[in-house]
């Protein structure tokens, strides 16, 4: 008897050490790529004595890792960037519902759905040469399409998440025809055809090879911070827009991310996202890569965004950018948006 009682003891011991660990552990399966995160999860084991096992890859490496591995998999938190992404692991029955009312009253409504969280913004600008392009010809999106703009529009391609994302909004804002004749009017103004990233975009302008195009803000921030001369020249040469300011407001994305249905690690995975969304993270993601906080109430201190000044942002909920994606692919496909 006095065995039975000591197996039991030590069984319940056993069980105990388990849950102990399992509070102690995230595994963590990340697309965003930034070395600023580090400091991010540094923070967050500091504060909760909470260790993050990480797995970095592209967006659809990891969702497709975590489907093969299915009810077994040791993913907890998958984080990933662009709103059409995360409803892609969201539509593939991936991510679990999270009651969090810190969540709830943290992240706003529409930057937010049942099961993901988004934790940072962009906003998608106009940048010009300030030598060849009239600020005033270039203060909407519905701008790039003006015939007064041929041989001037660079773009990466039609086919990136971000520029569909950009898409999507324009067809959530008005209707597909006003947004296929907005996609051949970019087409028949192309400088070049589409290539390269939103960095290669802006130095392309500032160097006269195109005189407009589209970037997410964190890469003119980079720029704009950069102590190489040659990016400090590139900036000198071009200005930015904030468009659409007396209509829909600047489009924004996010990153952002939720728990998996099968995450192993729960209640680590529901106190890791609550982190994001803790002042201290909001401020990593603001500075440390010149993101905007999806808290509004958290103030940064980015000299580079704060001289981009304050814009009125489309408040478009991040849902509807995912519920056009095909959509707007179509549209880029048929305007031969490459």
């Amino acid at each position: 008897m006095k065995l039975k009682s000591a197996l039991i003891a030590a069984a319940v011991a056993t069980l105990a050490q388990a849950s102990l660990a399992e509070e102690k552990v995230l595994n963590l399966y990340s697309a965003r790529h930034y070395q600023t995160d580090e400091a991010l999860y540094a923070d967050f084991t500091k504060q909760t004595g909470i260790r993050i096992n990480r797995i970095e890859g592209k967006e659809d490496e990891l969702l497709e890792r975590i489907r093969n591995e299915g009810a077994n998999s040791p993913a907890d938190v998958f984080l990933t960037v662009d709103a059409a992404r995360l409803a892609k692991a969201h539509e593939l029955g991936l991510f679990a519902p999270v009651a969090s009312k810190t969540l709830e009253s943290r992240i706003p409504a529409h930057l937010r759905t049942e099961d993901w969280f988004s934790f940072s913004t962009r906003a998608r600008v106009i940048v010009y040469n300030k030598s060849s392009v009239k600020a005033e010809d270039v203060r909407n999106y519905e701008d790039l399409a003006d015939p007064k703009l041929k041989g001037k529009f660079c773009s990466r391609s039609g086919s990136h998440p971000y520029n569909l994302s950009l898409m999507a909004s324009v067809i959530a804002h008005g209707n597909d025809a006003k947004a296929e004749t907005w996609a051949r009017g970019m087409v028949a103004n192309f400088a070049r055809a589409p290539k390269g990233g939103d960095t290669d975009q802006i130095k392309s302008v500032a160097a006269g090879e195109c005189g407009v195009t589209i970037s997410n803000t964190y890469y003119v921030a980079r720029l704009l911070r950069s102590t190489k001369p040659e990016d400090q020249k590139t900036m000198e040469k071009v200005g930015i827009v904030w468009p659409n300011q007396q209509t829909t407001g600047t489009h924004i994305n996010v990153s952002g991310g939720g728990m998996l249905k099968t995450a192993p690690h729960k209640e680590a995975a529901v106190k890791f996202l609550e982190y994001l969304a803790s002042d201290a993270a909001q401020r990593y993601f603001a500075d440390g890569n010149n993101e905007w906080p999806a808290v509004a109430s958290v103030k940064v201190s980015n000299p580079a965004l704060e001289s981009l000044g304050r814009f009125k942002a489309d408040t478009l909920p991040v849902k509807n950018l995912a519920m056009y994606q095909a959509k707007a692919q179509m549209i880029f496909d048929r305007a031969g948006f490459k």
